[in-house]
């Protein structure tokens, strides 16, 4: 059993780093609580403008000018339409937006999501919703979104019943090419979750540990415009044959927990390595569901994926009882767009309170800690440290944080 006396640098207050410095940080107008959603636009005039989907109301997103990352300055600041809807996903194609909707409670509105216009960031215009509200959908959690055509995403449905209320989200697919007009062209969900299946339900974790068979990230990208990678919480990594669009077939479940303690958040595919990252999210404070673990996996037979190493933990003694969350949960995803870095050797992560850090998987094996950097806990933050919620870094290997609470966004160089 691991020690719970503290470590070196355990006290939340102090600023860790190691190759990575901080350039600027905004606390966007006092609302600096950002959930999982973070897309760069370079506009018609060459600006750079980072957009932000907020954890919870009152705010919806948020834009900031990045062009100079050492001075950034907020575009514009919207409001959602009421405290019991989230936005928390966002992703961008050029000047076209999506940004998810995910409601407190099921049957509630709005619940799905919109497709906007950010031509001119400073006025974005709302083009369309899509509705995806039901007697049983909290409508999406999660949207990908980097082709121009479809929106892949983790949400709810007015026909869809699971057979457990936490399995409310599975993966659809939106054809957005008439954006006025969106329209379902997929869905898939986990064998035995949807009432009526001939599957039966599959075997839940334990109680103070189940949250659901449901999708999260649903990621596909150009290499393989046939393969959906899907982090689904409890159920796993899965793959998707999605060369039908209309009817996505079953490749692989790799399910770890049990004996894990479940909610697989990513599964990032390396196509010229035959691997895939595959990260979890950690859900509880005081490191009541530790370890959570990003793992290396070689995908080279995509029906039987074998786990060949975990990224090096941070230390124990130092993060678990620091305040909040400690643990693994986004990964910068190596979006298919133009502003974005994309990177087969090195990977980064947000792990709350442990901030965000950099591995070296050059060689696969012997995943190595490249970079952190954690900052001091941000005044107010109702967890008493940092909670480092998601990552993104552009094409210049501009790294931009946000955290989940209060903290606003965080802007690194990284050295390596």
């Amino acid at each position: 059993m691991a020690s719970t006396l503290p470590g070196a640098g355990s006290r939340p207050e102090q600023t860790l780093a190691l190759n990575m410095r901080l350039l600027a940080h905004h606390e966007l107008q006092g609302f600096g609580g950002i959930g999982e959603g973070m897309g760069m636009q370079i506009t018609r005039d060459q600006r750079r403008v980072l957009w932000l989907a907020h954890e919870s109301a009152p705010k919806n997103f948020t834009a900031v000018d990045v062009t100079d990352p050492r001075s950034p300055k907020v575009v514009v600041q919207t409001e959602l339409p009421h405290a019991k809807v989230r936005s928390n996903s966002l992703d961008i194609v050029g000047d076209t937006m999506i940004v998810a909707y995910q409601t407190r409670e099921v049957g509630m509105k709005p619940a799905g999501f919109d497709i906007f216009d950010i031509g001119t960031p400073e006025a974005p215009r709302l083009v369309s919703h899509f509705d995806a509200s039901g007697p049983h959908s909290r409508g999406v959690h999660a949207v990908w979104f980097v082709d121009g055509e479809f929106v892949h995403m983790a949400g709810g449905a007015a026909d869809f019943t699971p057979t457990h209320p936490a399995d409310d989200q599975f993966y659809r697919i939106v054809d957005v090419r008439n954006p006025s007009r969106p329209v379902e062209a997929g869905r898939w969900w986990y064998p035995g979750t949807r009432v009526g299946d001939s599957a039966p339900p599959p075997q839940r974790m334990e109680p103070k540990f189940d949250l659901g068979f449901r999708a999260h990230n649903t990621n596909v990208f150009p290499e393989r415009p046939d393969r959906a990678y899907i982090g689904y919480i409890d159920g796993g990594a899965v793959i998707l044959d999605i060369a039908d669009k209309a009817n996505p077939k079953l490749v692989t479940i790799w399910r770890y927990s049990p004996p894990f303690n479940g909610f697989c958040h990513t599964v990032l595919p390396l196509f010229d390595r035959g691997l895939l990252i595959v990260s979890d999210e950690c859900v509880r404070d005081d490191g009541g569901d530790w370890p959570k673990l990003v793992r290396v996996v070689d995908a080279r037979m995509e029906t039987n994926l074998v786990p060949i190493a975990t990224f090096p933990l941070a230390p124990y003694n130092t993060f678990a009882h620091r305040g909040g969350r400690s643990g693994a949960h986004n990964l910068h995803e190596n979006l298919p767009v133009p502003a974005s870095w994309r990177s087969d050797r090195i990977i980064l992560g947000t792990f709350f309170n442990q901030g965000v850090r950099a591995y070296d998987i050059s060689d696969p094996y012997q995943p190595r800690e490249a970079a952190y950097f954690v900052p001091g806990a941000p005044k107010m933050s109702p967890a008493g440290a940092v909670q480092l919620n998601d990552v993104y870094v552009d094409d210049r290997r501009i790294v931009y944080t946000v955290d989940r609470f209060i903290g606003g966004l965080y802007i690194l160089e990284m050295t390596i």
